[in-house]
């Protein structure tokens, strides 16, 4: 079992590189899909910037109580990815089914203007991250079926580089407000609601219904996406007329494939060890005694690592293996609990944790999907991206409760402290299960 490394490219990837000459390396559906993401991740983020201490200092939360909504806003989008990814494949339309995710996150933003208790605040973000879950699947498949396979991470790369300028830009929208607004958290939520409406209005005037490569393998009725890179597994029913009919039994069959179980299981392994951003700010705020009013820039610092990283650590990826950057990954972030239990609080301190907390996303977000462009077909690829999503974001929603649960009961230090021994285990226990089969990568 591996992560996947460098392997013989789809025959679709294939023909179009041979038959109409060099493929661009990134799609300008990667490109359009990137913008959209990067307004969206500023509406996003704007809202993920001051949630932490909004809810935590203004309404008082416990951290039980904080990571609970935190395990809501992180993992209620896992029970819907599948459903998300199956409605892109089966309508053979992923733009439909992203647009009605992204559609329904910016209608809840104006919503937190109007929650305030602990009830009405998890309904709504779990309406908005359900939005989420209905989209991430479909728009990563989109990009997955506009690139060849050997340029899988630099696409995801570039793509998660344009998402993070987004997340770079949000906390620093929120701290101008907050600093500029007499009642700043409502004008964060406000302004956060008008610019996730232009990021619909990106997606539906700029992005084309479906991606080049998947209308090519469509003419043509390639009955080798019926097959798996196992070469045994069938994964649905065939084709008629051209057109691939794609079931709930399909995707289902899809976890016959050794490798995207493998893949799957590891994530959730190490999602249940990998602590939410919220509370890495949190530990960072109080250990290094980050002021109030500094917080929203907490998550800037994150995202100027990511963004910096992200298209190169993609590219190592596709030329050094998937596997060896990705726990490399989870390795920097075991390195930044140490930091926050035993280092001093120096000035140092936040910027050695932000640099190794936005290097272990440039290391894993894009790599993860970029994965699965040589385990799972093209017709189910936005299924495939839904299971492993699914499992991660589900041990990461059980990791919020646990920790949060954990702080409360024994303090944050153990909690922590507990966290990290668990994500060295699991990153064994990874490294072992994504080994090359033969190779030494």
């Amino acid at each position: 079992m591996y992560l996947t490394d460098r392997s013989t490219p789809p025959r679709a990837d294939t023909e179009q590189g041979r038959g109409r000459g060099a493929v661009p390396r990134v799609a300008p559906v990667v490109l359009v899909l990137g913008t959209v993401s990067l307004i969206t991740d500023i509406s996003s983020e704007m809202v993920t910037a001051v949630l932490p201490l909004y809810l935590v200092t203004t309404l008082g939360f416990s951290p039980l109580g904080f990571g609970t909504l935190d395990g809501v806003y992180n993992g209620v989008s896992a029970l819907v990815q599948l459903t998300g990814g199956h409605l892109a494949d089966r309508a053979r339309h992923h733009k439909l089914v992203a647009g009605l995710g992204y559609g329904l996150s910016a209608l809840c933003k104006p919503l937190l203007l109007l929650a305030s208790s602990l009830g009405t605040l998890g309904t709504v973000l779990a309406l908005e991250r359900t939005g989420k879950g209905l989209r991430t699947a479909p728009r990563d498949a989109m990009i997955s079926l506009s690139t060849p396979a050997a340029n899988q991470g630099r696409a995801f790369g570039v793509h998660r580089a344009m998402d993070t300028t987004g997340a770079m830009l949000g906390p620093l929208a929120a701290f101008l407000i907050l600093r500029t607004a007499v009642d700043g958290y409502d004008a964060v939520f406000g302004v956060s609601a008008c610019v996730a409406a232009l990021g619909v209005l990106v997606l539906v005037l700029f992005v084309p219904g479906r991606p080049r490569g998947a209308q090519a393998s469509e003419q043509r009725g390639d009955p080798g996406d019926e097959r798996t890179d196992e070469g045994t597994d069938q994964v649905g029913p065939g084709v008629a007329n051209g057109r691939p009919r794609v079931r709930v039994h399909d995707a289902l069959v899809l976890l016959r494939l050794p490798r995207l179980r493998a893949l799957a299981g590891c994530a959730a392994l190490l999602g249940l060890t990998t602590v939410s951003d919220a509370f890495v700010y949190l530990l960072l705020q109080r250990r290094a005694g980050v002021g109030e009013q500094w917080f929203t820039l907490l998550p800037l610092g994150t995202a100027v690592v990511f963004l910096l990283l992200a298209v190169p650590v993609g590219a190592l990826a596709d030329r050094v293996g998937r596997r060896t950057v990705f726990l490399a990954g989870h390795m920097g972030l075991l390195t930044g609990y140490a930091l926050l239990l035993w280092a001093p609080a120096t000035p140092a301190l936040p910027c050695l944790v932000l640099a190794l907390h936005g290097a272990f996303y440039a290391a894993t977000d894009g790599v993860l999907p970029a994965a699965l462009a040589d385990i799972v077909p093209e017709r189910l690829r936005a299924s495939g991206l839904a299971i492993v999503g699914t499992s991660q974001a589900l041990a990461r929603f059980c990791c919020s409760l646990a920790f949060g649960a954990a702080w409360t009961v024994w303090g944050d230090g153990p909690a922590l402290a507990g966290s990290a021994v668990g994500l060295l285990c699991t990153a064994a226990v990874a490294g072992f299960v994504l080994r090359p089969a033969g190779g030494t990568r």
